[in-house]
């Protein structure tokens, strides 16, 4: 599997990112199983872009819905800022 870009990952439904994890998760898995088996994987490298791709799909995930919790909140605007007052 190749490389996701961050903007493709962001242009996706939450829907799409969580079926996305499943077949890359599914794919570490059975390249795992060859690894632990004594095989050679066709490409070493692999296991690697597929834990930095799910990595980055679940940080664009999270981000999106903090986005969608902290939207009504900003809107509000009653916080104080500032530090202490003498």
């Amino acid at each position: 599997m190749a490389k996701l870009k961050v903007k493709d990952i962001k242009n996706m439904e939450a829907k799409d990112i969580d079926e996305k994890i499943k077949e890359f998760r599914k794919e570490l898995i059975k390249l795992n199983a060859q690894i632990a088996t004594g095989t050679v994987p066709k490409s070493p490298g692999e296991v690697r872009n597929i834990k930095k791709n799910i990595a980055r799909m679940l940080t664009i995930k999270t981000i999106k819905l903090n986005e969608k919790k902290e939207a009504p909140k900003k809107a509000s605007g009653n916080k104080k800022e500032g530090g202490r007052t003498k």
